[in-house]
């Protein structure tokens, strides 16, 4: 169905979670700015709140995340996060409604249970929740019965596994040993706590993977019940994650092996019923980001894919970024700087990017490829990306005419290069992003 053409994707490119991307965040945007927007705020607003602690660092993961084996640290932590909590809902306005909360990290269950419900009360008693869609990520090594009142509870539906793969040898060469039952057991908790949409979270390009090991991983996978999965590539970029220096680079497959596993995971999860999201997610007909996706209502924001329409996303924590339509702005990404400012009572934003009416645009553009695979494009936008575009048209992967840009089905792995088109800051940055497949 796809065919290679390893010249268009020679280029790395942003994921696009969001327009401008974090790359061109600058120190000109502060407390200030946040606080401004956070009371201009109305209407549906979604929160983030990020644990960026683990108990056991893996090898090829490169989220802001640290060990959890300091517990002073950790509570210090957790104390500044409830001081941010207050902080903001004191500016939000009245009319704001609280409709999502993802909790994520980092293993939000790095932190005891009696912690999470203390935090889930504190956003309770500061912030104006109506009736939450609640979601969280979670590490099935350290998921202990405890955490299935817990999540019950606070009435969580959506979870999402790290998985990554079900080949012992490759979780040994990735520093994520989990064996079949404990995944078992973590599934058959969240089932019984209440979870109605279950994510797994998958990888290929894994060193030394083979297809049958990535074949019997989505067969598992599928096995499980997964609503939903999320198949990424795995990106090896250790000098800038220094921690995947220990994953033995010559055994990764090259640029056509990774092509082809993300071809024979696509055809075999569509096979399974799974329906496409994007490029790299996938989610059972029945679930809410399935309906999403076939009825035109997609969106994409810092967590991927999403059938999310709040056009405020607040982040909570440390390197969490708020969304706001004329604003992105993320919190100290130093947990101990970010404790510091908590504890003066300042809001945590240090980093951002103010959004242009352009940016707007080109932003709508980019994700409405991403999401739709087709795009409203006006003859100046179009002009100025032709040069960008002209390769990607005359392999087939694209058409455009009537002030419509179209990806067409074989075109789908080009996806995220083919929106890079209509990026103006990809001209000049020096920032090196994942490989586009």
């Amino acid at each position: 169905m796809w065919s290679y053409h390893p010249d268009l994707l020679a280029t790395p490119v942003p994921r696009y979670t969001s327009f401008p991307t974090a790359a061109e965040f600058g120190p000109d945007i502060g407390p200030e700015d946040q606080a401004r927007a956070l009371q201009g705020a109305e209407g549906d607003v979604s929160l983030y709140i990020h644990i960026p602690f683990c108990e056991k660092i893996c090898w090829y993961c490169g989220c802001n995340t640290g060990a959890a084996n300091r517990r002073q640290r950790l509570a210090s932590y957790l104390d500044a996060l409830h001081s941010e909590i207050a902080l903001v809902g004191g500016l939000l306005p009245e009319n704001t409604r609280i409709r999502r909360i993802a909790f994520g990290g980092g293993s939000p269950n790095a932190i005891a249970p009696t912690d999470f419900v203390r935090l889930f009360d504190a956003l309770t008693i500061y912030l104006p929740l109506d009736a939450p869609t609640i979601s969280i990520e979670l590490d099935p090594r350290t998921l202990t019965p405890e955490w299935a009142p817990v999540i019950r509870a606070i009435g969580a539906t959506h979870a999402s596994l790290g998985v990554q793969t079900f080949a012992p040898r490759l979780q040994e060469a990735i520093g994520r040993v989990q064996p079949l039952c404990m995944i078992d057991r973590s599934t058959r908790l969240l089932r019984e706590a209440g979870i109605t949409s279950l994510n797994f979270d998958l990888m290929y390009g894994l060193p030394g993977q083979t297809d049958r090991d990535l074949r019997e991983t989505l067969d598992l996978a599928a096995r499980f019940g997964a609503d939903r999965i999320a198949l990424f590539g795995y990106a090896h970029v250790p000098h800038l994650i220094p921690r995947q220096k220990q994953i033995d680079a010559r055994a990764l497959p090259d640029g056509y092996e990774r092509f082809r596993l993300a071809a024979l995971g696509h055809g075999q999860l569509v096979n399974e019923g799974y329906v496409p999201v994007g490029f790299d997610h996938f989610a059972l007909p029945g679930d809410p980001l399935a309906q999403a996706a076939t009825s035109g209502r997609l969106r994409r924001n810092f967590q991927g894919f999403t059938d999310d329409l709040a056009p405020v996303l607040i982040g909570l924590g440390a390197s969490a970024i708020s969304s706001f339509p004329d604003l992105l702005v993320q919190n100290e990404k130093n947990s101990g700087r970010y404790r510091m400012l908590l504890s003066q009572g300042r809001l945590p934003g240090t980093l951002g990017k103010a959004r242009s009416p352009d940016d707007r645009m080109r932003g709508a553009i980019i994700e409405a490829l991403l999401c739709q695979s087709r795009a409203r494009v006006s003859d100046s936008y179009l002009r100025e990306a032709w040069d960008r575009l002209a390769p990607y048209v005359e392999a087939g992967l694209c058409m455009a005419g009537a002030g419509e840009l179209e990806i067409v089905p074989r075109g789908l792995p080009y996806a995220r290069s083919i929106a890079a088109a209509f990026d103006p800051y990809r001209q000049h940055s020096p920032r090196r992003f994942s490989s586009a497949v």
